[in-house]
C-alpha cells in the first residue's frame, strides 16, 4: 500500500497543535445530521475540489452506512484504502484521524510504534473527521484522501466551516 503523498514547498506548513486540533472538533457540531446532510456536505467537498483540481476521494459514512462517496479524476484505488484506514481510526477513539496521530507524536512516539493496531487496518493520517451531533456524540466520519495528510485534514475542516457556517 503506497503512503500518503509527502508535502514539499520551499517552507513548512505549519502545523497545528493540539489545542488548535480539539478546538476544531469543539466547533465543528452539527445540530442534526441526516441523509441530505451527507449529500450537501459531500457535494460541497466535489465541489471545492473540483474547483482547486484536487485529484480526492471524498467518502461520508453514518453509524456504519456508506452515505456519500466521489472519487475525482486523479484519485486511485488507494484512495479508498486510505479513506477506509482513516475513517476506522475516527470510529475507534472517536477523534480526528489527525488529532489522534498528533497526540501519538505529542508523547514521543507514533501510532503505528504505540496503538498495537494493525497498519493495514487502521491510519492515523489527517484526513478523516468525526460527525459529532449536539447531544448524541460522534455518529460518523466525513473522510478526503488524496492530498498530503495535512492538506487533507484541512480541506475537510474547511468544508465544514463552511458547511456549518463557523
Amino acid at each position: 500500500m503506497t503512503s500518503d503523498r509527502t508535502h514539499r514547498t520551499d517552507e513548512p506548513e505549519p502545523t497545528p497543535g493540539l489545542e488548535e486540533l480539539q478546538a476544531q472538533e469543539r466547533r465543528l457540531v452539527f445540530p442534526r445530521f441526516t441523509h441530505d446532510d451527507a449529500w450537501a456536505l459531500g457535494s460541497l467537498l466535489v465541489e471545492m475540489a473540483r474547483e482547486r483540481q484536487a485529484p480526492v476521494a471524498v467518502d461520508i459514512h453514518r453509524a456504519g452506512q456508506q452515505l456519500f462517496h466521489a472519487a475525482l479524476p486523479g484519485s486511485t484505488p488507494d484512495n479508498d484504502a486510505w479513506i477506509a484506514r482513516k475513517r476506522r481510526v475516527v470510529e475507534r477513539y472517536g477523534s480526528a484521524s489527525y488529532l489522534v496521530g498528533a497526540r501519538f507524536r505529542a508523547k514521543g512516539t507514533t501510532f503505528e510504534e504505540s496503538s498495537r493496531l494493525d497498519p493495514d487496518v487502521y491510519a492515523a493520517h489527517g484526513g478523516s473527521f468525526p460527525i459529532t451531533v449536539e447531544g448524541v456524540g460522534v455518529i460518523g466520519a466525513v473522510t478526503v484522501s488524496g492530498l498530503p495528510q495535512l492538506q487533507d485534514h484541512r480541506f475537510v475542516v474547511e468544508a465544514l466551516e463552511r458547511f456549518l457556517g463557523v
